[in-house]
């Protein structure tokens, strides 16, 4: 009878409790209800202010034009580049807009031209390729490119088409000659002949993070009045 008895006593004790504290209950599921409600609203709003802020890397291919008589190039003249793009709307849709940004590349060119130093001179011959195993002229640059944007982007698509065209401005601050004879032997330099300020044309074709990316360079790799042996200049400029 004693156990008996605790039981109902326990279930009078529930019941009153649940009664009372329904409405309780009641209100706070509800306030809960509405507060998820709220956030998924909110989490669907859409911001129609979006930017097209980038930061990139690349990895291209150097092809130099206008190389001397006999000038060939060699191995694989690659270029690396990162930095970051800020984007500016010029359009209310914002498919529109301006990107100035900041970055570092650094350049590497292989040919058979064999640049020597003696003193504070460095003079440049055109060699066989069966002479060298590999002759390099590396640069590495603070580069400030600017863009001209367009591209079907909207406030709710992530993945779009894109053509980006502008210029790019380059100091290079610090550029090296490395010259391979044998596998044993090398030898390099810092090369003050190559021009510190260079700066092109440049043009980005893509879809969502992909890009294809052109640079043409509009001044020459090293300074004015550069010669090879033999009296031709050297006015490489770089693609």
């Amino acid at each position: 009878m004693a156990k008996k008895q605790s039981k109902c006593v326990f279930w009078n004790v529930f019941t009153a409790f649940t009664m009372r504290n329904r409405t309780s209950l009641t209100t706070v599921l509800l306030g809960w209800l509405a507060v998820c409600g709220i956030w998924a609203q909110t989490s669907q709003l859409i911001d129609d202010r979006y930017l097209e802020d980038q930061f990139y890397i690349g990895l291209g291919i150097n092809f130099l034009l206008d190389r001397p008589t006999d000038v060939v190039q060699r191995s694989l003249s690659y270029s690396l580049q990162t930095g970051f793009i800020k984007d500016i709307p010029l359009s209310a849709r914002r498919n529109v807009g301006l990107g100035l940004g900041l970055g570092y590349a650094v350049n590497s060119y292989y040919t058979n031209i064999k640049a020597t130093q003696v003193g504070d001179a460095i003079t440049y011959e055109v060699v066989s390729t069966d002479d060298i195993v590999r002759s390099k002229l590396e640069t590495h640059a603070i580069e400030i490119p600017l863009e001209l944007r367009w591209r079907t982007s909207t406030a709710e698509e992530f993945r779009f088409w894109r053509i980006y065209a502008g210029g790019k401005l380059g100091y290079v601050f610090s550029g090296r000659s490395r010259l391979v004879m044998d596998e044993t032997g090398a030898e390099g330099f810092s090369n003050g002949d190559i021009r510190k300020l260079q700066y092109g044309l440049t043009l980005s074709f893509g879809f969502n993070t992909w890009n294809i990316h052109a640079y043409y360079a509009l001044n020459p790799l090293l300074e004015n009045g550069i010669q090879v042996q033999g009296g031709e200049f050297i006015d490489m400029r770089t693609l």
